[in-house]
């Protein structure tokens, strides 16, 4: 697992250890360094304009991708869907303790039009906008990872099984592409093909560059991140693989299925998935 608290990444000041000799130093938002590329310094959101350029994605594609993605994760709180999902934590208010016990992301009242007054905050002529990107969250997930045989030894219900898994490179320039890439090698690792993925969840860093992905594998998408995705939820970049792996397994389970697979893009130009079995 992993964690991700992105709301309290510092400012800095490089080299202010030592002093500074001339002039001041420049602040520098921490935040940053994990939403930009180290080996082109290209921001994420442009790797995803690459993609809607590449793929001919519009932005009326896009806002209406991240509409699905607020409706459905409304829809799966709205249900209790993510009720076994999340760990209750008691933080101090001004009040007193206060429960979290619920994602903040989803926006019940998101509608096409208000994403349509979105700027493209990238790009002059883009189609990234703050509406149909993920958002900046923080967050932590975790996941117990064990042998059958220590989980028998231990008395503990599996939520599923591990099949296969791959990780691959891709073009750090359209760094979002690389679920298009790892999906199908991880599936074929597990002698299992698309069509008999119940559940496909692809994380929602930018609806372009899922779309892109969407494209490349032919997915249908009344299978793809039925429960809304970072896009609604969120992305607290160092817990989102395990979030999307849990998700995966809950939701098979909770619709009585029984094969899925759980993908992310990885800046600096990768891609990873995972096939589940829910048990």
């Amino acid at each position: 697992g992993g964690m991700e608290n992105m709301s309290q990444a510092p400012h800095i000041i490089r080299g202010a250890r030592w002093g500074l000799a001339l002039g001041q130093g420049k602040l520098e938002d921490s935040l940053w360094e994990g939403l930009t590329d180290s080996y082109n310094n290209m921001p994420m959101a442009i790797t995803a304009e690459n993609l809607a350029r590449q793929y001919e994605i519009s932005r009326e594609a896009s806002d209406e991708f991240a509409l699905r993605s607020q409706h459905n994760a409304v829809r799966a709180a709205k249900d209790g869907y993510f009720a076994q999902e999340i760990a209750p934590v008691e933080v101090a208010g001004r009040k007193g303790p206060v429960v979290v016990d619920a994602d903040e992301g989803p926006r019940p009242d998101t509608s096409a039009e208000k994403l349509a007054k979105l700027p493209a905050r990238f790009k002059r002529d883009g189609v990234v906008t703050a509406g149909n990107a993920s958002g900046i969250t923080d967050g932590a997930a975790a996941v117990v990872l064990t042998s059958e045989e220590q989980a028998k030894r231990d008395g503990l219900e599996p939520l599923g099984r591990l099949i296969a898994w791959s990780a691959v490179g891709v073009d750090p320039d359209i760094m979002g592409i690389g679920p298009a890439f790892a999906i199908p090698q991880a599936l074929q690792r597990a002698e299992l093909d698309l069509n008999r993925m119940d559940v496909v969840e692809i994380n929602e860093a930018f609806a372009p560059q899922v779309l892109a992905c969407v494209d490349e594998l032919d997915i249908d998408q009344n299978r793809l991140n039925p429960n809304g995705g970072a896009i609604s939820l969120g992305h607290p970049l160092g817990a989102s693989g395990a979030r999307l792996a849990y998700t995966t397994l809950h939701e098979l389970r909770r619709a009585g299925k029984k094969f899925g697979v759980a993908s992310a893009c990885i800046g600096g130009g990768q891609g990873i998935a995972a096939v589940l079995e829910a048990l």
